[in-house]
């Protein structure tokens, strides 16, 4: 069956709350201040079967101008608004107030009911029905059924009802699918229970023993136990006004205003930018960074407006800004909102939420401009693009994209699948679900393409940059799996080659100049003669006559030719010669289990000058290990 959730919205003292208790039996006030002083203050709750059998959950919300944020809180998640007019007085302030929040709160059904006509003659209340006519021109409740009641006679409650029955059977059916929300509007402990929150499910659907989270607290806990109307249910879903009550969770760690959704599934921001309808009833243009106060589902936010796309918004405008706020609010794609004047506080616009999780704009940026009017008007492909390409190298992750576009799960993954089989988006991260745009993929690497050229023009004679050195040109991705990826895929490509621990372009190779060959040639044949017994480096310059940088260009050649190995600081060998020392290194311990410094002395022939550097560059390639004073074949 259909869920559905009735709000009551109108001025002071006009009957709403009689009306409910007329209608379904209870008394929705049910604070000691709310009897005492006559007028609702908090949100009451009511349920009510209508003779069809459907289920209708009822939401009454105060009337005094001093409890609107009570109100805007109540009349999130409402499918039907009643706008309750009493006959004596007509429109007043505060009808025209909440009609206003439910218009920029998109609240697309309702009626009208004229209370008290019991104070009222006929004549008097035909004024009244011709001057509300009038007021709902031009708004959602324009042509709507307008009921005559009086709660107190109880005239006109038949039709109230048959009225509602009516209108319900509009409501198209909410989808269960999707990510769990529900606002919290109340919070308060019971004996026995612990703690329960209550609020309407508007998306998704929780069981007991689900884990939950409240964000932007980040509070954790699990579900103890489910009331739909007053009745205990394993499963709520969206549309039902939901009591929980958790395990461990103690009263003071939520609040109204706060979101209970999945762990993990929800993120909050300071920042979120909106498409805002400023309202025509407002006297002057709102100026950049005017002060607010923002309200979405159950919470109020104070923040500021940062105008993105003009100077000022003119009265019955609409412009995309970017709301800054004191504390993180946590909402997602296409939620509605209300802003109230910050002093004297007045519903001044409203409207919907484009990207619930933005970084930081500038003013008047065209490209800025542009992406968020496509997050209004373009497909859910476009939008699920933009997103990620707005993301850069830092990529989105599939958790971010849901409250990014609020798309349903199947649509969304259909959506990722076609991008990555187009390479639109590639994947980074399986395990994370993490993506990033073509795009900046290829900007990376092109980056990349243009980092090693330059290495190659600035180093002639070696033959490629280290992959460790490559990294830290690209420190925003240095430690992401971005990286290797890049590097992975550009050698498939053959646009570049690696080896060991170096990079090269595919088409670079070392041409010597014949000065460079023979001076090649010269300190080969010096590190040959010598073998193990080969001189300081910094001596050879000077023997050869040649400048240092010149030498120490060669010598890397050497070394990445794999001709020369490097023992320690300005102590190389030749390769053959260590190969050599290797091969009876590896026959000593053919016979033997360990190694003394005499014994590798004996072997190797050498002074103690060369004997530690030589050890010790065994043990670095894990030829050997050091235990104490002797040393071991690592492989034994």
């Amino acid at each position: 069956m259909k869920q559905i959730i009735l709000g009551t919205a109108g001025h002071i003292d006009h009957g709403k709350t009689s009306l409910i208790k007329a209608v379904t039996g209870t008394d929705t006030d049910r604070l000691k201040e709310e009897k005492l002083r006559g007028i609702t203050i908090e949100l009451g709750f009511a349920s009510l079967e209508l003779p069809g059998g459907q289920h209708v959950g009822v939401v009454d919300v105060p009337g005094h101008e001093k409890f609107i944020k009570n109100m805007v809180a109540g009349a999130t998640g409402i499918d039907i608004v009643v706008m309750v007019i009493a006959a004596d007085e007509g429109v007043m302030p505060q009808t025209r107030e909440h009609l206003e929040i439910c218009s920029l709160l998109d609240i697309k059904y309702g009626f009208i009911v004229l209370n008290k006509v019991d104070l009222v003659d006929e004549e008097w209340l035909e004024l009244v029905k011709e001057d509300t006519a009038d007021f709902l021109k031009g708004t959602f409740l324009e042509g709507t059924p307008m009921v005559p009641v009086s709660a107190v006679t109880g005239q006109g409650i038949q039709e109230f009802i048959k009225t509602l029955e009516d209108l319900s059977s509009l409501i198209p059916e909410r989808s269960i699918s999707g990510l769990f929300r529900l606002p919290v509007d109340r919070v308060f402990s019971m004996k026995g229970f612990g703690t329960v929150i209550t609020g309407t499910l508007i998306s998704g659907h929780v069981s007991v023993g689900d884990a939950v989270q409240i964000y932007p607290s980040m509070v954790s806990s699990n579900v103890r136990g489910i009331q739909v109307h007053n009745k205990t249910v394993n499963t709520a879903e969206a549309g039902m006004r939901t009591a929980i009550n958790f395990k461990g969770l103690e009263k003071t760690s939520i609040n109204r205003g706060e979101m209970l959704g999945k762990p993990g599934e929800m993120k909050s921001s300071y920042m979120i930018d909106v498409s805002l309808q400023f309202l025509t009833i407002n006297k002057k243009p709102m100026k950049n960074r005017t002060r607010v106060r923002f309200h979405a589902g159950t919470s109020e936010i104070l923040g500021i407006i940062a105008l993105l796309e003009k100077d000022e918004i003119a009265p019955g405008e609409t412009s995309v800004v970017q709301i800054r706020l004191d504390s993180p609010v946590t909402v997602v794609k296409d939620d509605r909102f209300v802003i109230r004047s910050y002093s004297p506080i007045r519903t001044i616009g409203g409207g919907r939420v484009l990207n619930p999780i933005p970084k930081k704009h500038k003013g008047f940026k065209p490209e800025v401009i542009k992406g968020l009017n496509g997050l209004m008007n373009n497909t859910p492909e476009e939008i699920v693009e933009y997103c990620v390409n707005q993301s850069s190298h830092k990529g989105v992750n599939y958790a971010d994209l849901r409250i990014m576009t609020n798309l349903a799960d199947k649509q969304l993954q259909s959506i990722i699948s076609g991008l990555l089989s187009k390479r639109i988006l590639i994947c980074t991260d399986k395990d994370n679900r993490l993506y990033i745009h073509n795009n900046t993929f290829e900007k990376i690497k092109n980056e990349i393409l243009q980092v090693l050229e330059n290495y190659h023009k600035i180093n002639l004679l070696k033959t490629g940059m280290s992959k460790e050195e490559l990294k830290t040109k690209f420190p925003l991705i240095m430690g992401s799996k971005l990286f290797n990826l890049i590097i992975i895929q550009m050698e498939k490509k053959d646009e570049i080659i690696s080896e060991d621990d170096t990079v090269r372009l595919s088409g670079h190779s070392i041409s010597l100049g014949a000065d460079q060959a023979e001076l090649k040639k010269k300190i080969l044949e010096i590190y040959k003669k010598t073998g193990l017994k080969p001189p300081y480096f910094r001596d050879i310059p000077d023997q050869l006559k040649i400048d240092v940088q010149s030498a120490k260009d060669v010598l890397m050649l050497l070394i990445e030719e794999n001709m020369i190995i490097k023992a320690k600081d300005d102590l190389y060998f030749d390769r053959d010669a260590v190969d050599m020392l290797k091969k009876r290194l590896i026959d000593f311990f053919d016979a033997n289990m360990e190694l003394t410094t005499p014994n590798f002395k004996d072997i190797a022939g050498v002074s103690r000058k060369y004997l530690i550097p030589l050890i010790e560059y065994f043990d670095s390639i894990n030829l050997t290990i050091r235990i104490g004073d002797i040393r071991k074949l690592r492989n034994k």
